[in-house]
């Protein structure tokens, strides 16, 4: 039988990798510009918002596949120590583009929902479905104003599920980490990993933030 101490350590490094996570991805990290930043330098090249949301995407999915290559053949030392180091990388990317397309849609990517929600982004479709367990449907118009309201008790179920479902994803990628043991192959099959995996937040990202009304 599993204490319930250990069950709330568990609990507690689950909170954490996801903090680091959300964190790395809206702050940056190293090398990894801050969202605001790769917002702003997105938008400076742009004709109109929606471009520069495109633009974003591209850039950070070619960016993944890149540093999926150079994570195959070295490795980076920091990551939360509940997931391989090449995935710790493609989750910050994931986030960092999420939290990116939030700010160029309006929102307040510093919000304990948006954090909440551009972690979700990281799920993909899958995301939808733990959406509505708090009564969101993603891509409407409604769901801008559902997510400021989301109170704290739902956030911290969502994350749980987030959380379980993150985690479980790093054991599913134990057969590329595998790979990865071979420098040159590994690099490939990583990087090409991460480039998908980095694109699909992106576009998902494009649905949950919907355009703020009014800009």
């Amino acid at each position: 039988m599993v204490s319930a101490n250990a069950g709330n350590d568990n609990n507690n490094l689950i909170k954490a990798t996801l903090d680091w996570i959300a964190d790395a991805g809206i702050n940056g990290l190293g090398v990894l510009p801050s969202a605001k930043q790769v917002a702003t330098d997105h938008l400076s090249k742009a004709a109109t918002i929606e471009d520069a949301i495109n633009s974003v995407i591209a850039w950070r999915t070619t960016y993944a596949a890149g540093t999926g290559f150079i994570t195959g053949l070295g490795g980076i030392a920091a990551m939360p120590i509940t997931i391989p180091v090449g995935l710790a990388t493609s989750y910050a990317l994931g986030a960092n583009t999420a939290a990116a397309i939030a700010h160029l849609r309006g929102y307040d990517i510093y919000s304990e929902q948006v954090r909440t929600m551009v972690l979700l982004c990281l799920m993909g479709e899958a995301g939808e479905e733990i959406l509505k367990t708090a009564g969101i449907t993603i891509g409407t118009k409604v769901c801008q104003n559902l997510i400021k309201q989301i109170p704290g008790k739902v956030l911290i179920e969502i994350n749980k599920k987030i959380g379980f479902r993150l985690i479980t994803k790093a054991g599913e990628k134990g057969v590329i980490n595998l790979m990865k043991m071979l420098p040159l192959v590994g690099g490939i099959v990583g990087g090409t990993f991460d480039g998908i995996f980095v694109n699909s937040c992106g576009k998902t990202a494009k649905t949950v933030f919907v355009q703020m009304l009014d800009r």
